[in-house]
């Protein structure tokens, strides 16, 4: 089995592998699919359109053979017949070949498809070394060919001598036959040959078929390695892919952070979350998360807010279902408008106390919070 750098083949051909094959010229093909399906094909148009052949080939000799002196002598009048009795072949022999144009297109394209590659157009050094010549010779694959071109002498012979031996009697007829009605009948007896000798390169055809397909795919084969690279080349290099998710979140959260002296009031755990809300009647139909964050980022939070003299409420039932149901830039959910209404008075309350009017307010914390049960978190 091949190696590469000391590792087997083992791995199936990813679709990227594939497609660069394919880009290559690299697809299964069956020659004998190709030859087989003219050969049927052939055989069947023969006998389809043979008869019209063989009268416009008929009516071409008895012609030529029937000139007069005249069109003998003048070249130009020799011409002209011979032009006219070659058209007379040109429907009949045009479709045989038009019908054997189109089988062994089908029959190459019929395994692999239709590929075309420049690359595999181009002349290389290496398809021209001896080495490389006895190694194909003398490999895997010049063994199958000539087992393929074994079993296809004895099918053919084993075929054709099973056909002579069950018509043996025609074969006698034919010598008290006659003419040209003996002709016509050994021309069917041959087309009938021809066609069965032809279907029976089949079983090459069911043979070669898988094996080409087989073979494709082991040359395709990766190593563990490869097919690792590979990985790394199409989705990223897990490192560098981590480290932009890590640059992303510091991107996102120097943002957030950039975000919270707008907030309105600062909802906390009171130590392990905090959640930053703003509720701008002008611009926000319901209050917004513009901030949020656990441990280090929620300690982060607070001392913002404290810098910009942002209200802090220590709220851990509401804080918790904030945190774990909310996205930055979102609204709350509907279960929460009621509980964070109560905070935002609070903090409207506190401000008007501050300047001197009203009284101090009670703290959320002993207050009631209306908490839905399907939102609530430990």
């Amino acid at each position: 089995m091949a190696e590469s750098d000391g590792q087997e083949r083992t791995e199936d051909a990813t679709p990227r592998r594939q497609e660069q094959a394919r880009e290559k010229g690299q697809v299964p093909r069956s020659r004998e699919l190709a030859s087989v399906a003219v050969l049927v094909v052939g055989a069947i148009s023969l006998m389809w359109f043979g008869q019209a052949l063989g009268e416009a080939l008929m009516a071409l000799m008895t012609r030529l053979f029937t000139l007069s002196r005249a069109e003998i002598f003048d070249s130009s009048e020799l011409m002209l017949v011979i032009v006219g009795e070659l058209l007379h072949l040109i429907l009949p022999l045009g479709l045989i070949l038009t019908v054997l144009f189109v089988s062994g297109l089908i029959g190459a394209a019929g395994l692999g498809g239709v590929s075309f590659s420049w690359e595999a157009a181009r002349p290389k050094l290496s398809k021209m070394s001896p080495i490389s010549g006895f190694k194909r010779m003398f490999g895997t694959q010049g063994l199958v060919e000539l087992l393929k071109s074994i079993l296809k002498v004895l099918l053919v012979s084993g075929v054709a001598a099973y056909l002579v031996y069950i018509n043996l009697e025609e074969f006698f007829e034919l010598t008290i036959d006659t003419f040209p009605s003996n002709l016509y009948h050994a021309l069917d007896i041959l087309l009938n040959f021809v066609l069965l000798v032809c279907c029976s390169l089949l079983l090459v055809v069911v043979i070669d078929v898988p094996f080409q397909i087989w073979q494709h795919n082991e040359q395709l084969k990766m190593t563990k390695q490869e097919v690792k690279d590979e990985h790394k080349e199409t989705e990223g290099s897990p490192e560098v892919k981590g480290r932009i998710r890590m640059l992303q979140r510091e991107m996102a959260q120097r943002r957030m952070m950039a975000d919270v002296p707008q907030a309105d009031v600062v909802v906390t755990n009171p130590e392990h979350y905090s959640v930053a809300l703003r509720y701008n009647s002008d611009m926000d139909s319901a209050p917004v998360v513009i901030a949020k964050g656990s441990d280090f980022t929620a300690l982060k939070i607070r001392e913002i807010a404290a810098e910009y003299d942002i209200a802090i409420v220590p709220a851990p039932p509401l804080a918790r279902a904030l945190y774990f149901s909310t996205e930055l830039e979102q609204q709350i959910p509907d279960g929460l408008f009621t509980a964070v209404a109560q905070v935002l008075a609070y903090v409207f309350q506190l401000k008007q106390y501050k300047k001197g009017r009203g009284r101090r307010p009670t703290r959320p914390e002993d207050v009631y919070l209306p908490i839905p049960t399907d939102l609530q978190r430990d």
